[in-house]
């Protein structure tokens, strides 16, 4: 009766019991209102415990395949449609694939950026020098540990705060206060599973179909992505050594109502640059005359190396225009999904509701973990650790570059910030960066940044995640591979 093949063979016994009744059902071998043996004839018969066959009965019974009536015994269910017996047999382990195309329409996606962006896997050995990723060795996993043993507890594993828990709430405002200069409090603070989602509540409370949003014209493609989701129309806009250009975003607001700006001032993504202090002032002056959301995502203001961090937007706005997106991704780990809002209460409630339609509520037993090494300064510590580190690692890039690309390439050193922005005039960036993937490092092109119009000749290099001789050896591959001869060009 039993199945002794391989895939079988895998199966627990009760399932490979369930299937041989259901197959004997389909081949005709058992009918309709047939008779089965009891559980402990069954069992006899095929040596195993009586409880597997109830197991498999229960399975069967769950199914449709077969049906107990009262003391009589159990039989064969008397109508089994073909579609529906179709469906049972994947469920009790048959292999058939999902069909390749949906048997309806879909709309299609509004934007080039909406197309998934998943990570590949990348051959062994391969050095990703992708920015943003810190460096998750390095994370106090046992504070962490033994924090969300401490949080695991009946009261933290039921129904919670759409908003977040209170605790992190509380410690959250308390850090961008004293740190960050943004007067708040826990009833300003929304906490979000990372700083994307924080966006697109954001993007679906504001925005409606056919609003204006202008966005840097080198960026973070996923946030466009959420902001196109919307249906608004997003118009970029320069910029350049001093950050967004303001007077090309007020000449965009005269010519046309803009509902919101969405802009990385303290290192401009992916340039790096800091937005300047006069653009600063002029871009909240300009949004309160014009009424109209900056949307500042503060994505790693912790790592600030040379002088002091530029304070947020802000903490300068005195009229609620700035919705401040910030995350707790690149001091700990992406992992763990921890970003926040801080705005108006007005709008924190419509963040809220949204959040109850589509989440319900973030992962309490995380987040009251993480507020406890909050309080306990943990996080800021492993932060300051974090920032001699990599500011380290960033000059160790820095002086690779230069002793083994010269002249090939420029760059400015950032003030802050988990990467370098390297540019290659004359070069074909992504035929390099091709070339250099197969040499075993792995880079971001200037066409990934993009809005429209010629990709920029630079790499977006990060250098937070890896150890200095990784670093070195990242740069041997690139220099590599840019005097690796190509096909019909030199370069």
């Amino acid at each position: 009766m039993l199945n002794s093949g391989d895939e079988a063979s895998t199966q627990p016994i009760f399932q490979r019991i369930a299937r041989a009744v259901s197959d004997d059902i389909l081949r005709a071998r058992l009918r309709p209102g047939d008779v089965l043996p009891s559980s402990r004839a069954l069992a006899v018969m095929l040596g195993v415990h009586r409880n597997t066959v109830l197991a498999a009965y229960r399975a069967l019974g769950a199914e449709g395949w077969i049906e107990t009536r009262g003391g009589d015994g159990t039989f064969v269910a008397a109508t089994i449609p073909e579609r529906r017996a179709r469906s049972a047999g994947r469920a009790l382990g048959a292999r058939e694939s999902m069909p390749p195309k949906t048997g309806f329409e879909l709309p299609s996606p509004p934007t080039p950026w909406l197309d998934a962006r998943t990570t590949t896997a990348l051959p062994r050995g391969t050095i990703a020098l992708y920015s943003g990723v810190p460096d998750v060795s390095l994370v106090p996993v046992a504070a962490l540990g033994r924090a969300y043993r401490r949080a695991l507890r009946p009261a933290a594993l039921g129904y919670g705060d759409a908003r977040g828990d209170v605790a992190l709430r509380t410690q959250l405002a308390a850090m961008v206060s004293s740190l960050r200069g943004l007067a708040t409090t826990p009833e300003s603070v929304l906490v979000t599973r990372g700083s994307q989602q924080a966006l697109d509540l954001v993007a679906r409370a504001l925005l409606r179909p056919g609003d204006v949003v202008a966005v840097e014209a080198l960026g973070y493609t996923p946030a466009w992505a959420a902001l196109a989701a919307t249906g608004a129309t997003l118009v970029p806009v320069r910029i350049d050594g001093a950050g967004l250009c303001v007077d090309a975003l007020e000449t965009l607001a005269a010519a046309q109502p803009l509902r919101a700006v969405y802009v990385t001032p303290h290192h401009q993504y992916p340039t790096t640059v800091t937005l300047s202090a006069s653009r600063r002032l002029a871009l909240l002056e300009l949004a309160r005359k014009q009424r109209f959301a900056i949307l500042e995502d503060d994505y790693d203001y912790e790592f600030h190396y040379d002088g002091r961090p530029v304070l947020p937007l802000a903490s300068a706005d005195r009229d609620g225009v700035v919705v401040y997106l910030g995350t707790l991704s690149k001091i700990l780990s992406p992992a763990l999904r921890l970003g926040f809002v801080v705005a108006p209460e007005s709008l924190l409630e419509r963040l809220a509701a949204l959040r109850m339609a589509n989440d319900r509520q973030g992962d309490t037993v995380v987040e009251r973990a993480v507020a406890e090494l909050l309080d306990e300064g943990e996080v800021q510590r492993h932060a300051r650790r974090m920032r001699r580190i990599y500011e380290a690692r960033r000059d160790v890039l820095v002086e690779a570059l230069r002793r083994q690309l010269g002249r090939a390439i420029d760059f400015d050193v950032p003030a802050g910030g988990m990467a370098l922005w390297v540019r290659a005039e004359g070069v074909d960036v992504e035929a390099w960066s091709a070339r250099a993937l197969d040499g075993g490092v792995a880079t971001m092109a200037g066409k990934r940044f993009t809005f429209s119009g010629r990709p920029p000749a630079a790499l977006r290099l990060g250098f937070a995640a890896h150890a200095d001789d990784v670093l070195r050896e990242a740069v041997r591959r690139l220099a590599a591979a840019l005097r690796a001869p190509r096909k019909g060009a030199s370069f």
